[in-house]
């Protein structure tokens, strides 16, 4: 985004939030401010009020990622339910049954797709949904390995697993050597990997990649669009995630 910024001769300004900010607060401090020509705005949420807001107020901006307001706004977001439908689809096509659902912050719309993706490929598959293979939270290698070490060590312990990151994914097969499991025989894993990290591992691993560079440069170009003509079409574009089977 900051190459793509200062190529349309802009300057990327990043302002951060945590946990216990009120994400509107946040962000009517800085419209008071008038620091920004247009802004960018993440981590969307269910019914995400910043997006009524900047449309009220008339800002230009643009959502990475979607939340589920009845509203026309401009977004650049990638096909979180698409991605895991398919992951879960060549999971039961390995011959899962027990597929474990590895997912982010609760209230993240991107979790919330991801959750749909996975309900309908298991549906699909009348295969009944077990709750307690659906995991959330701030994903480390610490906490997944964690994670799946107590789902391993259940009674009727998974079989395919599809993982939010690649963090998560590292943190998985730190669970599996522990246990002396053989990926690709004892479980199966899909990960989502937008860093390319997977192609690095020893363990040989299908994923869904998506090309961050495009979709910062994606964003900025909308938002540009966006500060020319405040009262055009709000474009909505979707990245897909591209499976690269393992090696």
């Amino acid at each position: 985004m900051t190459l793509a910024a200062r190529q349309a001769g802009y300057s990327l300004s990043i302002y951060f939030t945590t946990p216990d900010d009120d994400p509107v607060e946040s962000l009517r401090h800085l419209l008071q401010a008038r620091s920004a020509d247009g802004l960018i705005i993440t981590r969307m949420i269910s019914g995400d009020p910043r997006v009524r807001l900047l449309l009220d107020e008339r800002v230009p901006f643009v959502a990475f990622g979607r939340t589920d307001l009845d509203l026309v706004y401009p977004y650049v977001d990638i096909d979180n339910e698409q991605i895991a439908y398919d992951a879960v689809q060549r999971l039961i096509r390995k011959g899962c049954r027990r597929i474990a659902l590895q997912l982010l912050v609760p209230n993240d719309q991107a979790s919330a797709m991801r959750l749909a993706g996975y309900a309908r490929a298991m549906t699909e598959a009348g295969i009944a949904i077990d709750p307690s293979l659906i995991g959330h939270g701030t994903f480390t290698m610490e906490s997944s390995a964690a994670w799946f070490d107590r789902l391993l060590a259940s009674s009727d312990p998974p079989t395919g697993l599809a993982c939010a990151n690649e963090l998560g994914l590292l943190g998985a097969l730190h669970a599996f050597d522990r246990r002396g499991l053989v990926l690709g025989r004892d479980v199966h894993v899909i990960a989502r990997d937008s860093t390319r990290l997977a192609r690095f591992l020893p363990a040989k691993i299908g994923v869904h990649s998506v090309d961050m560079a495009d979709v910062g440069h994606k964003l900025v170009e909308v938002l540009q669009s966006r500060i020319a003509n405040p009262l055009g079409l709000a474009a909505g574009i979707l990245f897909n995630g591209k499976f690269e089977p393992p090696e």
